[in-house]
């Protein structure tokens, strides 16, 4: 017989009254600094001055009496303004980062204040209903066909985990075996056959499953990574009909270039390989019939993945994966203990064909966004930015001391400043002391990076808040910055 040892302890009241007592507050002491940042977001800096000093009083022991929710969130907030970034604004193009829709801000204010966990129907109807209704919405916005079985993670990253560990287990199976319950070991090497314009995430994750970064076979046809065909397909060739997977990318980071996805899917299917499209940004380019092109034959591949946080303006963290057989997550993902649904529960259970079980409601701010603004809207944003990315390519143009250094098929501009008198090392040199000091400026918040050999800019537009006269300032910015640069280094 269980018995009860000692008798309960009297009610904390600090616990049962004070924190209700503070919840029920919250809101009401919230609401004016939520809206003042929501209101401010178009004017603040896009980097705050010297952020390590705001930060330099952060350090410090656990408190063993707390200071109260209202001076803890004070804090916050002060270090917010004082040393956060502004990457909801309209001039933050660093690697590419969108904004949020009011609809889909608003909707994911609501996941947070009920608290919404997506690991089962059980848990949360309403979540897994809504995220497979926004993955439906999603496949129909980006031309991907109704039959893909999708899940959302937590960005692309955690996507092309899903499609790859997809690929994975049919590439085992292939052979005869379930990877997922024995390992790789023993097993020939997986192939992997991509271009240049391979992201850095795919390497961390073929690295995470056990494939190895350092086994992904590039087919380039010159320093920028584009795809050589001829190679690619002796590559193919050379296989002798073993199973294998292709990685085509949708959408380089340096330029926004695209593997010619068409070609590579019906080739690489002649082969007997799996393909995955990493479509990270790039497969919005469907959403727009001036750019769809870019994306022909994506609807054939076996895997794809987007991001959301990107250009569908939804809040961080939000991507999602999408593959032709549902049963391959199952096996990948199989996740099953005696408290958990069954396997063949009819009730959904998202977190069983995906890597996370912990899941928060990222699908109320897709479904919100895609319910608020439909196709068009969406249609409008993508085109707004492609707008905006053409209006700069014209600045760089126009301006004396700038030099695009790409052609812009999408939503990124490659330059680089180039006063003239300079070798390509020197200019190198000194567009990365330039990426510094735009930083450190803190207008524009904008990285540098390498187009084959040579340092550029890369800004990245996804953000409905962008204007023409942002950019238009950051190309002054970038020309005033360099020339002191210059002036200061005479």
């Amino acid at each position: 017989m269980f018995s009860v040892m000692n008798r309960p302890a009297s009610p904390d009241t600090w616990v049962t009254e004070q924190l209700r007592a503070e919840a029920d507050r919250l809101v009401r002491m919230l609401a004016d600094d939520l809206q003042e940042a929501i209101a401010g977001v178009d004017e603040r800096m896009a980097m705050p001055p010297d952020p390590n000093a705001a930060l330099a009083g952060l350090s410090e022991p656990l408190p063993e009496h707390g200071s109260g929710v209202w001076s803890a969130l004070e804090r916050l907030l002060e270090l917010q303004e004082a040393a956060g970034t502004n990457s909801a604004g309209p001039r933050c193009y660093h690697f590419v980062v969108g904004g949020n829709t009011p609809a889909a801000h608003g909707a994911d204010l609501v996941a947070s204040a009920f608290d919404v966990l997506t690991y089962t129907w059980v848990v949360s109807p309403v979540g897994v209903r809504m995220e497979l209704q926004a993955l439906d919405w999603l496949k129909e916005l980006l031309g991907l066909p109704a039959s893909l079985a999708g899940v959302m993670v937590t960005g692309a990253t955690m996507a092309n985990f899903v499609g790859l560990a997809a690929a994975r287990q049919w590439w085992g199976e292939q052979l005869g075996y379930d990877v997922s319950e024995t390992g790789l070991a023993g097993l020939p090497q997986m192939p992997v056959l991509t271009s240049g314009y391979v992201h850095a995430a795919t390497r961390k994750v073929l690295a995470l499953q056990g494939v190895g970064r350092g086994h992904i076979q590039e087919f380039t046809a010159d320093a920028s990574g584009r795809l050589d065909l001829e190679a690619f397909a002796r590559g193919l060739a050379a296989l002798d009909g073993h199973p294998a997977v292709v990685v085509a990318n949708a959408g380089e980071v340096n330029a926004g270039h695209f593997d010619p996805l068409e070609e590579m899917i019906d080739l690489a299917h002649e082969h007997n390989c799996w393909v995955h499209v990493d479509g990270a940004f790039g497969l919005f380019a469907a959403v727009s019939p001036r750019t769809a092109h870019l994306v022909r034959g994506v609807e054939k591949a076996d895997s794809v993945t987007v991001d959301g946080h990107k250009w569908l303006n939804v809040p961080y963290d939000s991507g999602y994966a999408f593959v032709r057989d549902r049963d391959l997550l199952v096996r990948a993902f199989r996740y099953s203990a005696d408290y958990l649904p069954a396997e063949d529960d009819p009730r959904p259970t998202m977190g069983a064909i995906g890597p996370e079980s912990s899941r928060r409601a990222r699908c109320f701010a897709v479904w919100a966004t895609l319910k608020a603004y439909g196709r068009e809207g969406h249609r409008r944003i993508v085109e707004h930015c492609l707008d905006i990315a053409q209006h700069f390519a014209s600045e760089v143009d126009r301006a004396p001391m700038l030099e695009r250094m790409a052609d812009v098929p999408l939503n990124i501009v490659a330059f680089r400043f180039n006063p003239g008198g300079l070798d390509d090392a020197e200019l190198d040199r000194l567009n990365r002391q330039l990426g510094e000091e735009v930083l450190e400026d803190g207008r524009f918040l904008i990285g540098t990076s390498k187009l084959g050999p040579r340092t550029i800019f890369r800004p990245a537009f996804a953000n409905w808040r962008t204007r023409h006269e942002d950019v238009e300032e950051l190309a002054r910015v970038i020309a005033e910055l360099g020339q002191a640069l210059l002036e200061g280094s005479g």
